[in-house]
């Protein structure tokens, strides 16, 4: 059985709508797109791409399918990230697409959630998913994600589609890594631990 590994990079409140580029999803009026880029640092980014290299195959939502397929089949082939991107296999979760899809390689979910991501895990050792936070969501809910990788940036925007947003599935987790960059940046990962458990400070 493989593993699912979800990578998100997030403000600290939260926020992890548009890191790209200005135009990247102005949904609700959404004013700060492209914030993330003033804080890339060459080292932490030198780590997001070695932790995606082990992909053998990448799992989307709809949203975020639209922003990468839009960008990544013409982008710069010296973009590490381009070769990788356009050779694996993608997986879109959508229930408003219709194949067949224009980025090659990619093709819909068929089914259920948990029934198809299920499946995939079977067929593949390491299956990533970035931002896609509506399906993250779904993923959690169904107890199908493996490991949480959070880029964790020093600062607040106030507004935008957060990652764990209402209708967050109450779950406890491990910290297995943590790192800080000289800009402020943290690594943080975890792994799902099960239900959280409860207690009173009162004694």
């Amino acid at each position: 059985m493989g593993k699912l590994i979800v990578t998100e990079f997030v403000t600290l409140d939260g926020v992890a709508q548009a890191p790209g580029a200005p135009d990247e999803d102005r949904d609700g009026g959404f004013t700060h797109g492209g914030w993330q880029a003033p804080l890339l640092d060459e080292e932490a980014g030198g780590v997001v791409f070695e932790q995606a290299r082990t992909m053998d195959a990448l799992l989307l939502g709809r949203r975020t399918y639209e922003i990468f397929a839009g960008y990544w089949p013409t982008a710069p082939a010296e973009i590490p990230f381009t070769g990788l991107l356009n050779r694996v296999p993608k997986y879109v979760a959508s229930r408003t697409l219709a194949g067949p899809l224009a980025w090659n390689g990619s093709a819909l979910l068929v089914g259920s959630i948990a029934e198809s991501v299920a499946s995939l895990s079977e067929r593949h050792d390491e299956l990533h998913v970035i931002g896609s936070l509506n399906l993250v969501q779904s993923l959690l809910r169904a107890g199908l994600v493996d490991r949480l990788n959070l880029w964790l940036y020093p600062l607040l925007l106030g507004s935008g589609k957060r990652v764990f947003d209402e209708g967050t599935v109450p779950t406890a987790l491990r910290l297995t890594e943590s790192v800080t960059y000289a800009n402020g940046t943290l690594h943080l990962a975890y792994e799902p631990g099960g239900a959280p458990s409860y207690g009173n400070l009162a004694g």
